[in-house]
C-alpha cells in the first residue's frame, strides 16, 4: 500500500464530531482554531438540510465555534449542486425548509407543483399528508425523485423524529420509486465537498462519528477517514463492519495535533 500525502484539506461531520445535543464537545474550539490558523481549506459537513450555511454558522458561533458560512456543505447545497449539474433552471416540488428552498433557488431552480421535473425530499420538522400525497402524485405523474439525505431519524429533546429517509420510504412504498439520495453516504457528497475547497482525494480527511454514513462514504470516495468515538458508533462496533476508518480516536481533541500549524 502506498504512502499517503499529507493531509492538507480537512472534512468534518457536524453532530457528534464537533457539537452534540446542543453543546460544543471538548476541543472543536482548539480544531476549528487550528484549522483558521493554518490557512487550511475546511469544510463541516451535515446532513441537515434544514438549515442554510448562515443559519448554521450562527448557531455555531453561538456554541462558541467560528466557522464561516463558506465553510459550511449541507445536503441541501450538493442536492442543489447536482441538480443545477444535471438539469440547468429546471423545476422542482420541493418539501423541505430555508435550508433547501434558499440553496435551490441560488441555483437557478423554479420551485412549483405544476409538471415539476422533479420532487425534491429534505428535512422539516413538520412532514405535511397533503405536501406527501401531493409528491405521491407527481412521482405518478413522471416527476423524477430525489431526497436529500437518507437518515430515517433525527434528534430532538423529547426524542426521536422521523427525518428524510422515513418520509422518502413511505412515498417508495406508495409509487414503487426509489430516490436518489445526494448526502451522506453517497460519496457524491464528498466529491463535491473537495471540489468547493479544490482539494484532492489523497490529501484529504474526512472525520466523522458514523460509520455507516461519515466513514463508508470517505471510504469510497478515496479519503483518509477519522472515525471519533464522540458520537454514534461505539469502539466496540467497528469490527461489525466490512470497512475500516484510516483511524479511530476518541475524539476531535485528539485531531487538532494531526494540522500542520
Amino acid at each position: 500500500m502506498s504512502e499517503r500525502r499529507p493531509i492538507e484539506y480537512w472534512l468534518s461531520d457536524m453532530d457528534g464530531v464537533l457539537v452534540h445535543e446542543g453543546r460544543p464537545i471538548p476541543g472543536a474550539d482548539e480544531f476549528i482554531r487550528r484549522l483558521s490558523a493554518s490557512g487550511r481549506p475546511f469544510l463541516v459537513l451535515t446532513n441537515n438540510s434544514i438549515y442554510t450555511a448562515r443559519d448554521l454558522s450562527a448557531r455555531l458561533k453561538a456554541l462558541g465555534l467560528d466557522v464561516p458560512p463558506g465553510s459550511i456543505w449541507t445536503s441541501a447545497l450538493a442536492t442543489a449542486r447536482f441538480l443545477a449539474d444535471q438539469r440547468p433552471e429546471g423545476s422542482a416540488y420541493v418539501i423541505g425548509e430555508a435550508g433547501l428552498t434558499t440553496a435551490l433557488h441560488e441555483a437557478g431552480y423554479v420551485l412549483t407543483d405544476l409538471n415539476p421535473e422533479y420532487v425534491v425530499l429534505g428535512e422539516t420538522r413538520t412532514y405535511s399528508f397533503s405536501q406527501i400525497t401531493k409528491a405521491i402524485r407527481l412521482i405518478e405523474r413522471g416527476a423524477r425523485f430525489i431526497a436529500t439525505n437518507p437518515d430515517p431519524i433525527g434528534p430532538s429533546p423529547e426524542g426521536s423524529l422521523p427525518a428524510c429517509g422515513a418520509v422518502a420510504a413511505m412515498i417508495t412504498k406508495a409509487t414503487g420509486v426509489e430516490p436518489y439520495f445526494v448526502g451522506k453516504p453517497n460519496p457524491l457528497m464528498m466529491r463535491t465537498a473537495i471540489n468547493v475547497v479544490g482539494g484532492h482525494s489523497e490529501s484529504t480527511a474526512m472525520i466523522g462519528d458514523r460509520m455507516d454514513t461519515d466513514v463508508v462514504a470517505g471510504v469510497e470516495a478515496g479519503l483518509h477517514t477519522i472515525l471519533v468515538l464522540s458520537g454514534v458508533t461505539r469502539k466496540e462496533e467497528v469490527e461489525r463492519f466490512p470497512f475500516r476508518p484510516s483511524q479511530v480516536v476518541p475524539s476531535i481533541a485528539d485531531v487538532v495535533d494531526m494540522v500542520d500549524a
